[in-house]
C-alpha cells in the first residue's frame, strides 16, 4: 500500500530503466497526455494483424477521443505504462480497474519489430506491481484464440490462470499477489536478460575504441594496442578527426564513417564530449559502452548529475554501460582474446572471474592475481559502478563454463537485497569472494539516488554470511583464498594434517589452526628435506599420501623451512600430485626464503598440476579455514523457503490497507493492543493478554477475567521490564495483594509522571529473548533475535538475517547471539524450547517479508521456558511501504 496518486501525478518508483530479453535495454514510464502523437504513430506503424488483435478489428488510425482515452489516466482506476527505445514507443499496457474495485482488466500491444523481447512480460510485471499497491487483487482479459504469443505472455508468468473461451474469445483471469512460482518465473528472466547483456559485452563481435591516440602513454593509445596486442580476432576500428592512421590502420573520424556494424564502443575522450560519442552510439546501433574517461562522480556534485545523465541517455538507447572511470574488461577465453584495459598483457587463462570498481582497486586487484599466477576467465572494472554492476557480473558467472570462482572488491552495495539472492544462489554452485572494507558500511555507488538506511550494525555483514559469501577485508586475503579454490578440491571437514621440517613452527601452525576453528588431527614436524632429494621426496610423498587417506583428514597444510638440494617447483610438484591423487586441499608455506628470484607466492607447478604456495602460514591456514567453512555451507541441506502452516497474507494484507488509510507521508503509526493482536494472529503469532485499568477495582476484575495469579505492570516502554526501577511486579495472588501494589507502584512511579499501568496473565518461568524486525530502505526486511536484558541492551548481542529464511537460516539466527548458550542449559538451569524460538522467527521473517508496509515489530519480551515461548509485549508500527530495490517489477537500479 503506497500513498494514493493525485490526478497527473504518479509514483516516482514506476519509472525504470530495464534489461530486455536479448540484452539491450529500454526505458519505462506511466503515459503521459503529451504521448498522444507517439501512440498515434505506434498504432499507425503496426501490421494490420497486430491492430486486429489488439482491437478486434482493424483502425487504420485512433480517433482524437481515443487517443485521449488512452492517454489521459488517473493512476488510480487507470494506469498505462509505455517501454521506450531511442524514445520511440515500442510497446503499451494498461489496466482498467472493473465494477469489482478489486479487479481490473488487463491488455498489451508490442511493436512488430520487437517482439520475442520480453517486453510483454515485463509491463505485466509492471503493472501487477502498480495494481497490487492501488488495492487491486486480479487481472482479467480477453484474447483471440489466434494470439499465441499473448497467451503465452500470461500463461508464462507463474500465475494460476483461469480461462475460458465464450463467443470466439479466449477470457484470462488470475490473482496477482506474488507467488513463489511467479517470483521464480521473474528471477529467471531477469537472469537470462542480464547474464546475456553481460556476455554480449564481454564477447563483442566487433569492437570501436573513440579517442584512440598516437600519442604514446595516452589511455586511448593504451586501449588500443592492447586490444590488438591481445590477439581480439574481430574487427577493431580507431576513431580519432585528428589522425589518418593508428596502429597500422586506417582511422576513422567519426562512428557513423566506420563501414561494419559496431557492437561495443570503447570511450577515451574529455567528459565534456561524452555525451555527443553516446549519441554517436546510439545512432550507430552499438550494444554497449565501456567507458575509461573520468570527470562524473568522481568530480563532486556536478559530475554526478552529468552521469546519471550519461545512464539515462545509454539505457533509453538500448545500451549497458561499464564505467565511467573503468579500468577495462577482460576475457581470455580463446575464441575471444578480449584486453580492453589498462593492463599491458592478457592474463594467464584460468577459471577465476573478477570484478572491482576503482581503477586504482582494479589494478591492485589485477596485479595481486597476476603476481600469485592466478589464471583469470573474465575482469570487469566498473569504475563508478554507474550501470553494470557485481550483481549483473554474477548473473553472468552463473552461466559462465570457464569461471569457476568468483572474486568481488565492493566500495559499495547499490542493492543488497539482490545481491543477496544472487550471491546464495551463484554460491552453491561456485565460491563467490567478497572483498569490503569494514568502513565502507552499507551505502549506494556513486551516481545512485540518495537512500538512508537504518539497518543495525552488523546486518549487512550477517546478510552476507548468510548468502554463502566467503568475507574477507583486503585484496591479499581474496587473492589467497581464490588460490585455494581456484583450481583444489573443496575440503569435506576441518580435519587437518600438518607438516613441517620444524617442531617449533609445525607447532605455531597448529595453534594457528585451532584458532580458525580447524581440527589439527595429525601433526608432523619429523619432515626430513636435507637427505636429499632421491630420498626426501619420495618419503614426504608416502607420508603425505598415508595422512590424506585418513577419513578424520579433510586437507593439509606444508610448513616448510629451506633445505639444501630441494627447489620449491620441485615440493610443490609432490604436494600437488598428492592433493590430485587424495582428492583433498593440499596448500603449502614456504617461509624463511631470502632469495628473490625463488617464487613462493602463488600457483606453483603446471598448469594442470599446481598448488596454492604462500610466504606466510598464517595466510595459509586463514585461507584454508575460510574454505572450509565455506564447504561446510556448501554442504548443508539449506530447505525451502517454506511458509508456516497457519499464515493468511492476503488476510493480513487487507488489513493493512484499512490500517494505512489515515498514514500519510513518512508519518508511522502505532497499532493498539488489539490491532496488534490481530494482525499478528494471521501469521500464527499470540500475545498474552494484558488489559489496562484505571482504578484498583477495575484491576480486579481485570485479573478475575484473565485468571490468577497476575503480573502488574506500566506500559512506560522504559521501565515495563524493569524490576528494579519497580515497573514490574510479579506472580500477584489475590484482589487484596493487587490492589495494595497498584496503590505502591503509583507511588514508585510518580516520579517518572504517572504512567499508565496493566494487568497481564503470569506466564511461565523463561529465558527472556527479544525479536525485533525492521523495513531498510536497501536491505528490506531485516529481522534481529537477542536475549533480553544486558546482552541486548550493553552488549549489543544481536544475530541479523535478512528474510527469505530457509530452515537452516533460522537455525543459525537462534543461535547467532553469543549469549544463546544460556538457551540450551546454562548453570543448572534446563534447556528451553528452542523449537518454540524458530517456529516464532520463521513466522515473523514471513510476516516482514510479505508486508513492507510493517515499518517495525518488537517482541520484548519473549518468555522461553522447557515447552513452548510467550510474548509478553508486541510493538507494531506501520507506514507507507518503503519501495524495496529488489521487489515484484524488475528494474536497473538507478
Amino acid at each position: 500500500m503506497v500513498e494514493q496518486p493525485v490526478d497527473g501525478e504518479y509514483p516516482e518508483h514506476w519509472e525504470a530503466d530495464v534489461v530486455l530479453r536479448d540484452g539491450g535495454t529500454a526505458h519505462l514510464r506511466p503515459i503521459h497526455p503529451s504521448d498522444a502523437d507517439a501512440v498515434q504513430k505506434f498504432h499507425m506503424g503496426q501490421s494490420q494483424n497486430s491492430i486486429y488483435m489488439r482491437f478486434f478489428a482493424f483502425k487504420a488510425k485512433l480517433s482524437s477521443k481515443e487517443l485521449k482515452r488512452f492517454t489521459e489516466v488517473d493512476y488510480r482506476d487507470r494506469v498505462a505504462f509505455v517501454i521506450t527505445i531511442g524514445g520511440e514507443i515500442v510497446g503499451i499496457g494498461r489496466y482498467d480497474r472493473l465494477d469489482d474495485p478489486t479487479e481490473a482488466e488487463v491488455a498489451f500491444n508490442i511493436a512488430d519489430s520487437h517482439q520475442g523481447r520480453g517486453i510483454g512480460s515485463i509491463l505485466l510485471e509492471h503493472l501487477a506491481a502498480a495494481a497490487h499497491e492501488n488495492g487491486i487483487r486480479r487481472f482479467s482479459a480477453e484474447v483471440l484464440p489466434e494470439n499465441r504469443k499473448m497467451l503465452m505472455v500470461f500463461s508464462d508468468a507463474g500465475y494460476d490462470v483461469k480461462r475460458h473461451f465464450d463467443d470466439g474469445v479466449v477470457s484470462l483471469e488470475f490473482n496477482i499477489d506474488p507467488t513463489e512460482k511467479s517470483r521464480a518465473v521473474m528471477e529467471s528472466r531477469e537472469h537470462r536478460a542480464e547474464a546475456r547483456s553481460v556476455r554480449d559485452l564481454l564477447t563483442p563481435s566487433s569492437i570501436a575504441v573513440i579517442g584512440a591516440s598516437r600519442k604514446w602513454g595516452t589511455v586511448g593509445y593504451q586501449l588500443l594496442e592492447h586490444i590488438i596486442e591481445g590477439g581480439f580476432p574481430g574487427p577493431v576500428f580507431a576513431i580519432n578527426p585528428e589522425a589518418l592512421e593508428l596502429a597500422g590502420m586506417i582511422s576513422y573520424g567519426k562512428l557513423s564513417e566506420v563501414p561494419e556494424p559496431v557492437q561495443l564502443a570503447v570511450v577515451a575522450v574529455p567528459y565534456e564530449e561524452v555525451p555527443a560519442v553516446v549519441a554517436d552510439c546510439a545512432a550507430a546501433g552499438v550494444k554497449g559502452l565501456v567507458i575509461a574517461s573520468a570527470g562524473f562522480a568522481d568530480d563532486g556534485e556536478r559530475g554526478l548529475m552529468r552521469q546519471r545523465d550519461l545512464v539515462r541517455q545509454a539505457r533509453a538507447n538500448g545500451m549497458r554501460v561499464i564505467g565511467p572511470a573503468s579500468l577495462g574488461i577482460v576475457n581470455t577465453h580463446p575464441a575471444v582474446s578480449l584486453n580492453a584495459s589498462m593492463a599491458p598483457t592478457l592474463p594467464l587463462r584460468g577459471g577465476l572471474g573478477l570484478f572491482s570498481q576503482s581503477a586504482a582497486i582494479g589494478v591492485s586487484l589485477y596485479a595481486a592475481s597476476s603476481r600469485r599466477r592466478l589464471g583469470l576467465s573474465t575482469f570487469l572494472s566498473a569504475g563508478n559502478r554507474a550501470d553494470v554492476s557485481g550483481n549483473d557480473m554474477m548473473q553472468y558467472w552463473e552461466d559462465d563454463a570457464d569461471t569457476s570462482a568468483v572474486g568481488l572488491y565492493l566500495e559499495s552495495i547499490g542493492n543488497p537485497r539482490k545481491f543477496s539472492r544472487l550471491a546464495r544462489r551463484l554460491a552453491r554452485i561456485k565460491p563467490v569472494i567478497v572483498a569490503k572494507s569494514d568502513a565502507m558500511g552499507l551505502r549506494l555507488p556513486p551516481g545512485h539516488a540518495v537512500r538512508t538506511t537504518q539497518a543495525p550494525a552488523g546486518a549487512l555483514d550477517a546478510m552476507l554470511r548468510q548468502s554463502g559469501v566467503i568475507r574477507v577485508e583486503t585484496i591479499e586475503q581474496l587473492v589467497d583464498v581464490a588460490q585455494v579454490v581456484s583450481n583444489q578440491p573443496l575440503p569435506a571437514g576441518p580435519g587437518l594434517a600438518i607438516f613441517s621440517n620444524s617442531q617449533a613452527l609445525g607447532k605455531v601452525v597448529a595453534d594457528s589452526a585451532s584458532s580458525h576453528g580447524l581440527d589439527v588431527a595429525r601433526l608432523v614436524t619429523g619432515v626430513d628435506l636435507d637427505a636429499g632429494q632421491s630420498v626426501a621426496l619420495p618419503a614426504l610423498r608416502s607420508s603425505l599420501l598415508a595422512a590424506l587417506e585418513s577419513d578424520a583428514v579433510h586437507g593439509a597444510v606444508a610448513a616448510l623451512l629451506p633445505a639444501r638440494g630441494l627447489t620449491v617447483d620441485r615440493i610443490a610438484e609432490v604436494l600437488a600430485e598428492c592433493s590430485v591423487k587424495a582428492g583433498k586441499p593440499v596448500v603449502a608455506a614456504f617461509t624463511g626464503i631470502l632469495d628473490p628470484s625463488v617464487y613462493v607466492e602463488g600457483m606453483v607447478g603446471s598448469a594442470e598440476q599446481a598448488v596454492p604456495c604462500f610466504s606466510n602460514p598464517g595466510a595459509a591456514v586463514a585461507a584454508l579455514a575460510a574454505v572450509v567453512r565455506y564447504s561446510e555451507w556448501v554442504s548443508r541441506d539449506h530447505g525451502h523457503f517454506v511458509e508456516p502452516e497457519g499464515c493468511d497474507p492476503q488476510r493480513a494484507r487487507a488489513e493493512l490497507e484499512g490500517l494505512l488509510r489515515d498514514v500519510k507521508g513518512e508519518q508511522l503509526k502505532q497499532l493498539d493492543p488489539a490491532a496488534t493482536r490481530s494482525l499478528l494472529g494471521h501469521y500464527g503469532i499470540t500475545v498474552l493478554p494484558s488489559v489496562g485499568f484505571d482504578t484498583p477495582d477495575q484491576a480486579v476484575e481485570a485479573a478475575d477475567m484473565l485468571g490468577w495469579p497476575v503480573a502488574l505492570k506500566t506500559t512506560d516502554p522504559s521501565l515495563r521490564h524493569r524490576l528494579d526501577l519497580g515497573g514490574v511486579r510479579l506472580d500477584i495472588q489475590d484482589a487484596e495483594s493487587l490492589r495494595r501494589n497498584v496503590l505502591q507502584m503509583r507511588r514508585t512511579l510518580s516520579r517518572y509522571g504517572d504512567p499508565a499501568l496493566e494487568v497481564q496473565s503470569m506466564a511461565p518461568v523463561g529465558q527472556a529473548c527479544t525479536f525485533r524486525a525492521i523495513e531498510d530502505p536497501l536491505l528490506g526486511p531485516v529481522i534481529s533475535f537477542g536475549l533480553a536484558g544486558d546482552a541486548v541492551n550493553l552488549l549489543d548481542d544481536w544475530a541479523h538475517r535478512v528474510p527469505p529464511l530457509s530452515a537452516a537460516d533460522v537455525h543459525d539466527f537462534i543461535r547467532g547471539p553469543r549469549a544463546a548458550r544460556k538457551l540450551f542449559g546454562y548453570q543448572g538451569l534446563p534447556a528451553v524450547d528452542v523449537a518454540a524460538l524458530e517456529d516464532l522467527a520463521g513466522r515473523l521473517a514471513w510476516l516482514k517479508d510479505s508486508h513492507p508496509e510493517i515499518a517495525l515489530v518488537e517482541f520484548n519480551p519473549v518468555l522461553c521456558g522447557v515447552s513452548g515461548a510467550v510474548i509478553l509485549a508486541a510493538d507494531v508500527r506501520i507506514g507507507n511501504a518503503a519501495q524495496r530495490t529488489d521487489s515484484a517489477r524488475r528494474a536497473m537500479l538507478g
